[in-house]
């Protein structure tokens, strides 16, 4: 199976972009079943019903979110309306939606994506990840039920996102890291054959702050006051994330490589099309 993920939409610029080049893209990476983290899509914190919908018309069969899930307050309800959106397993217990999903290709085969979020430098203590990713994979062992597993890791810490990695390695096909918003140079197959990158980036103008226009997060940087909101940078954006092909036999990782198309950054030969 051929699986692109993609990383954190931001805000218009990115919106704009997985309109406009995601199919293009996924045809000529003949990619069978493409996921989106959507965590950032509507003015840079959470995604609107009305956003997600236009994310999966645009080429997405599955959405991850993040610790901005519910910013958006229309997303409370929707998100039990909508099978193909996958909050984290560990947010609060009371949360709505569902912490993994399985979605299939054209031929029948069965991906589960699911996400956790990480505990190191976030803003609230989440419940162990560990634990949460521990019980969805033993569910589900590759070559199973499902062909491929893939896990959204979102967090802060470089070294608690490859921990997670490690831990998963060999228990799914995918873990990749979103929350930071620079993608990582990292793209492996780990030993017992799970691809891994610690930070597939976002999809939104890298001629920002993390995707933040630069003028305010500067000022407080510089004096550590604040002026103005955080608005979206809205120039070109690129597309970032990891391209990989599974076995279906063993669920387990064939190739791996990054994606990166259009905007400022150095485009890869999977981002050409």
């Amino acid at each position: 199976m051929k699986i692109l993920f993609l990383g954190d939409v931001m805000g218009r610029a990115g919106r704009r972009a997985i309109v406009e080049r995601l199919k293009p893209l996924r045809d000529s990476l003949r990619a069978d079943l493409v996921v989106v983290n959507a965590e950032n899509t509507s003015g840079g914190r959470g995604c609107t019903a009305g956003h997600a919908q236009l994310l999966l018309e645009s080429g997405a069969d599955c959405l991850t979110l993040g610790d901005h899930a519910f910013d958006q307050k229309d997303m409370l309800a929707f998100i039990d309306k909508e099978p193909r959106i996958v909050r984290p397993l560990n947010f609060a217990k009371d949360a709505p939606g569902r912490g993994h999903t399985i979605i299939s290709d054209a031929r029948g085969r069965k991906l589960l994506v699911t996400q956790a979020l990480g505990q190191v430098f976030m803003s609230r203590p989440y419940d162990d990840p560990f634990s949460a990713l521990d019980g969805v994979l033993r569910a589900h062992p590759p070559g199973g039920m499902v062909q491929a597993t893939l896990v959204d890791f979102h967090a802060e810490a470089t070294s608690e996102k490859m921990a997670a990695g490690h831990f998963c390695d060999g228990r799914a096909s995918v873990v990749v890291g979103t929350h930071t918003h620079v993608p990582t140079a990292d793209v492996q197959i780990l030993s017992r054959g799970t691809a891994y990158q610690s930070d597939a980036g976002m999809c939104g103008d890298y001629d920002s702050v993390i995707g933040m226009e630069k003028t305010e997060p500067l000022r407080r940087f510089i004096t550590g006051m604040t002026r103005d909101r955080f608005t979206p940078a809205e120039g070109e954006a690129t597309l970032s994330g990891i391209f990989v092909e599974t076995d279906d036999r063993t669920g387990l990782a064939k190739s791996a490589i990054p994606v990166r198309q259009g905007g400022r950054l150095t485009a890869t030969p999977a981002g050409q099309t």
